[in-house]
């Protein structure tokens, strides 16, 4: 009895097996032919995904290239603006003057671009209005050349907002 239900354990298993195969091969036979008239519908979905991944591919490149030449750009408008101002604060030749006293209450101290200079230096007694002398371009309008120490600084005359520090003018 066990051999017979054993042969038939083994028969069955084998017949199904052999549907899986034959099923399997006719599915492949089905696409063999379906590729044959042109119709491989999956075929054509990899060939448009792939398409779609190689446009954006080339929309990010053309982004990436159109990023560096922009920023190329701000590198070199920097440098032109840094050089601009970096001669402007330059003091090519030094020149004596008088004597320098601080105002009350203030040290001669290093002023630097965007900071404020208080009021009591905006008096006469520090504003340089002989630039020309001191080889000093015009101040735009609305600005003054102010001593401080050895140093010569283009404030704003209302607020005393620094735009420039000419280091070391005066002895």
């Amino acid at each position: 009895m066990k051999k017979l239900l054993t042969a038939a354990i083994a028969a069955t298993l084998a017949m199904s097996s052999l549907g899986v195969a034959s099923a399997a091969e006719a599915q492949s036979r089905g696409q063999h032919e379906h590729r044959q008239n042109g119709h491989d519908d999956r075929r054509d979905d990899r060939n448009d995904r792939r398409e779609d991944r190689r446009e954006d591919r080339r929309d990010d490149r053309n982004d990436r290239r159109e990023w560096r030449q922009e920023a190329r750009e701000d590198r070199r408008d920097a440098r032109q603006q840094q050089r601009a101002y970096a001669r402007w604060q330059r003091a090519e030749r030094r020149y004596s003057a008088g004597r320098y006293q601080a105002p009350r209450g203030y040290q001669t101290r290093p002023w630097a671009y965007g900071q404020s200079m208080p009021s009591s230096y905006r008096s006469s007694q520090y504003v340089v209005n002989d630039y020309g002398r001191y080889g000093l371009r015009a101040p735009p309008r609305g600005y003054q050349y102010v001593r401080s120490g050895n140093d010569v600084i283009l404030s704003n005359s209302n607020n005393g907002l620094i735009a420039a520090v000419i280091a070391s003018l005066f002895n």
